[in-house]
C-alpha cells in the first residue's frame, strides 16, 4: 500500500487548481458514494485530484487507478479494508470499469465501511451505467462532457466569463466587453477547444488515440465483441463522419458493413454513450427516449475536424455545436419547421445570410447565426450558446 500512497500523493501535489471544470460545483461531494462518468479525455481525473487537493486531508486520502498492476494480485475490497483500518477516510478510484466485478465490490465496501467516502470515475459510460444498477440505492452518478466555449476561454486564454441561461441568451443579455471580437476564438474552439488535453502538443494524434481506445477497447469489452466486430465500429464512425448530419438508412449501412441491420442501432447507441456520436430524435420520446431517430451527428465539432477531413461542412459544424452545448441542460429534439426544438421553441441554425423563412410559421422561433458578433430581435449569435456551462 505504501507504493499506492506515494503515487497518490505525487499526483495530488502536482495537479494544477487554477482552472476548475463546471462539474466540480455540481457534485455533492458529501455523498458516501459518488460516480463521475464521461467520455475519455474530458478531464475527470484532473477534477477528482483537484477536489482532493482543495478539500481533503491528504494523510486520510488515497487515489488509485483500477489499471494499476497492484490490482492484478490484490482485490479492491481488501485494499479498502486495510485502508480504513489504517485511518483512511476517502478512497477515490479512477477508471473503475477496468476492474472486474467492480460494482459488486463497491457495494460490499459501501455496506461494510460506513465511515468511508468513495468517489469513482469511468470512461466506459455503458459499463458504468450497467454496473450502477447494482448501486442504485447507494451511488449518486454524475455525467460530464467536454469544455464549453466559456470554459475554453478560461483554460486556453485565462478569460473569465459568466454563465448565461438559455432565457438570458434569448433575451440578448450576453455582454462581454472583455472580448470585443469573439469569432476568431470561437473558430479555434470549434477546431480544438472541446477536449482539455488540446492545450498540450499533438492534439490531433491524441484525439485519434482517444477514438481508437473507445472503439477498439471500451465498447468491445462492454459488449463482448470480437476484434472484427470492433473494426466495424470504426467503419461505422467513418460512415457517420463522411455523411453527417444524416438520417441513417439502417439497411444500407448494414449492407456496407456486412452486418445485420438490427446491429446498427445498437452500434450507434454504444458510440453515443461513449461520446463519439450524437443522435437527434423527434419529440415523441425525447433524445434518450423512444422517439424516432431523425439525424446522426458526430458528438462534437473537434471530432468533425479530426475525422471528417473531407466533409467539414460549415452547416454540419454549426448544428453539431448547437446540439452538443444545449443538450447538457435541455432536451433537444428535431423540429418539423426548423433544425431543432427546445421546449416548443424552434431554432434554425445557419450563417449570417440565413433568413427567417423556416421559422415564419413558428409560434416562437429564433435564427441562430454563426458569423455574427451580436444578436438582434429573434436572431442570436451561435457562439452565445457556448456560454451556458
Amino acid at each position: 500500500m505504501d507504493t499506492l500512497f506515494e503515487y497518490s500523493n505525487r499526483l495530488i501535489s502536482g495537479v494544477d487548481t487554477a482552472f476548475i471544470r463546471y462539474s466540480y460545483h455540481q457534485i455533492n461531494w458529501q455523498n458516501r458514494l459518488v460516480g463521475l462518468i464521461g467520455p475519455r479525455g474530458v478531464g475527470k481525473t484532473t477534477l477528482v485530484l483537484q477536489y482532493i487537493k482543495n478539500n481533503l486531508n491528504i494523510h486520510q486520502t488515497l487515489y488509485v487507478t483500477a489499471e494499476d498492476f497492484y490490482f492484478a494480485k490484490n482485490r479492491l475490497i481488501d485494499l479498502a479494508d486495510a485502508f480504513v483500518k489504517s485511518g483512511g477516510k476517502y478512497l477515490l478510484i479512477d477508471e473503475i470499469h477496468k476492474y472486474p466485478d467492480w460494482s459488486k465490490e463497491l457495494k460490499l465496501i459501501y455496506d461494510y465501511h460506513k465511515e468511508l467516502k468513495m468517489v469513482f470515475t469511468g470512461s466506459s459510460v455503458l459499463d458504468i451505467k450497467k454496473g450502477s444498477s447494482d448501486l442504485s440505492r447507494r451511488a449518486v452518478v454524475y455525467a460530464m462532457q467536454g469544455l464549453s466555449f466559456r470554459e475554453y476561454l478560461g483554460l486556453f486564454h485565462q478569460l473569465e466569463v459568466s454563465k448565461f441561461s438559455l432565457e438570458e441568451i434569448l433575451n440578448h443579455q450576453v455582454d462581454l466587453p472583455q472580448i470585443p471580437h469573439p469569432l476568431p476564438l470561437f473558430d479555434d474552439y470549434l477546431k480544438r477547444g472541446y477536449y482539455p488535453f488540446a492545450i498540450e502538443d499533438d492534439f490531433d494524434l491524441r484525439l485519434q488515440q482517444v477514438v481508437s481506445q473507445t472503439l477498439e477497447s471500451d465498447i468491445p469489452t462492454y459488449a463482448d465483441m470480437n476484434v472484427s466486430t470492433g473494426r466495424k465500429l470504426k467503419q461505422l464512425l467513418a460512415v457517420v463522419a463522411e455523411s453527417v448530419p444524416f438520417k441513417p438508412n439502417m439497411s444500407k449501412i448494414a449492407e456496407m458493413l456486412n452486418v445485420s441491420r438490427n446491429n446498427i442501432a445498437d452500434y450507434l447507441l454504444y458510440m453515443e454513450e461513449a461520446g463519439m456520436v450524437a443522435q437527434l430524435r423527434n419529440e415523441t420520446g425525447g433524445i434518450r427516449g423512444l422517439g424516432k431517430l431523425e439525424k446522426v451527428y458526430l458528438d462534437n465539432t473537434n471530432l468533425v475536424y479530426n475525422l471528417a477531413s473531407e466533409n467539414q461542412n460549415t452547416g454540419n459544424v454549426r448544428e453539431t455545436f448547437f446540439l452538443n452545448q444545449l443538450r447538457i441542460a435541455h432536451q433537444v429534439v428535431s423540429s418539423s419547421l426548423a433544425d431543432f426544438r427546445i421546449d416548443h421553441v424552434e431554432f434554425e441554425v445557419g450563417g449570417k445570410n440565413k433568413g427567417l423563412k423556416q421559422i415564419k410559421n413558428a409560434e416562437k422561433g429564433f435564427v441562430v447565426k454563426a458569423d455574427i458578433e451580436k444578436g438582434y430581435l429573434n436572431t442570436i449569435p451561435l457562439w452565445h450558446f457556448g456560454l451556458m456551462y
